[in-house]
């Protein structure tokens, strides 16, 4: 049976060693790294969810690094000022979420390259609910990382290297932590709408969070179908 664990984040055999502990072993990667990977990977989703509370929004229409420089900036304020986000306060990030990442980020895309061959497969009602529970798996992800961002934490967006006219591009940037001298690199993938730019993937030093989630589901879907999919994560929800 496969359960989604409550700390990695990842569908696990309860009757086999961790997926994740295996492939630790297998590229000799470091604990540590792995944690600070997972570290600033949170981080990149908060500053996708924040964004909504500053005076003035981004402008989802202009130059795409323009557009993710204006959210990074504008988050970073709320995350480091606002008390409840600082006490991890899962009622107000879901809120946070509700009321302002829908309008920035494409989470319907997400799921739905997420599931990838599946999502032909689900029905309307299974598509929905599965938005629902990522979204919802993906807001509390955010948690983790909130209470680590401090004074010094800032994002620096680098130039756009792209055709003026693309309608799919990575913007990339580089994170800093005052209490770790290490920067990271986050790189977010943006789709033009008519609406104007929408995020809907995110690549925390060379793990895509779309591909991550998509070898979990492939998982969950093989051994328990698309309805046990979201009984899984709306499980890990619930807790």
């Amino acid at each position: 049976m496969y359960t989604l664990n409550h700390t990695t984040n990842q569908f696990h055999n309860t009757d086999a060693r961790s997926h994740h502990e295996l492939r630790v072993q297998r590229q000799g990667q470091p604990f540590s790294r792995l944690i600070t990977i997972k570290f600033f990977l949170l981080l990149a989703l908060s500053l996708m969810a924040m964004q909504g509370f500053a005076q003035t929004k981004p402008d989802a229409n202009s130059a795409p690094d323009a557009f993710v420089q204006a959210v990074a900036d504008q988050a970073l304020v709320v995350l480091q000022n606002d008390p409840e986000v600082k006490k991890q306060n899962i009622g107000r990030i879901n809120e946070i979420v509700d009321l302002y990442v829908l309008p920035y980020v494409d989470f319907a895309k997400t799921t739905r390259l997420s599931a990838g061959k599946y999502w032909r497969q689900a029905t309307p009602e299974q598509r929905e609910q599965l938005t629902a529970a990522f979204r919802q798996t993906l807001a509390r992800t955010y948690s983790g990382a909130l209470s680590r961002i401090d004074s010094g934490t800032k994002m620096d967006v680098q130039p756009l290297r792209a055709e003026p006219d693309a309608k799919d591009v990575v913007v990339r940037s580089r994170v800093m932590q005052s209490q770790n001298s290490q920067t990271i690199g986050i790189d977010y993938r943006l789709e033009k709408t008519p609406a104007g730019w929408k995020i809907y993937d995110i690549n925390v030093e060379n793990i895509w969070l779309i591909q991550n989630y998509r070898n979990q589901f492939s998982q969950q879907i093989n051994a328990n179908g698309i309805d046990g999919l979201i009984a899984a994560l709306n499980e890990r929800n619930s807790k």
